[in-house]
């Protein structure tokens, strides 16, 4: 149950915040989410920890590396926990990398059937769109996927 100020079990809170305690542990020592320990040695976390908890979560969902997230949280002063205003700035800042994630799953939606340039899909397709393997030459990874453009070998 909640203490008097505003502090919460480890239970308790996971509940709240619908993760797992694990998880909450695993997020303080990331530095993304601060507990304290009861008299008796329990690990505890003030209710508005969950909004901090949201915060991440939302941030996870939208594809952001909690190294990213915990690196937006540091720049709140005090370590507080966001605000509506807090979100709306950080986003805005996140906006870049999400519309090129929007931009590689576009691709990789149109080009799902075809080859991806990775040499290894469709050994009779890629003898077609990469005859001795030379997209391999324009570096690792599925190229085609990463933006690299299609070139059909000249007609016989």
């Amino acid at each position: 149950m909640a203490n008097p100020d505003n502090w919460l079990s480890i239970g308790d809170f996971a509940r709240r915040a619908g993760v797992a305690a694990s998880t909450l542990r695993f997020y303080e020592s990331l530095g993304l989410l601060q507990g304290r320990r009861s008299a008796g040695g329990h690990r505890q976390y003030r209710r508005s920890e969950l909004r901090r908890v949201a915060f991440v979560r939302a941030a996870q969902a939208v594809g952001l590396t909690l190294e990213r997230v915990r690196a937006a949280l540091a720049t709140l002063p005090d370590g507080r926990t966001p605000t509506q205003a807090d979100w709306q700035r950080l986003s805005r800042a996140w906006q870049p990398l999400l519309d090129e994630r929007i931009a590689a799953l576009t691709r990789l939606r149109e080009q799902l059937a075809s080859c991806i340039g990775c040499g290894c899909l469709s050994l009779k397709r890629c003898a077609l769109y990469n005859p001795g393997d030379t997209i391999a030459a324009r570096g690792p990874g599925a190229r085609y996927l990463l933006g690299d453009r299609v070139t059909l070998p000249p007609s016989r």
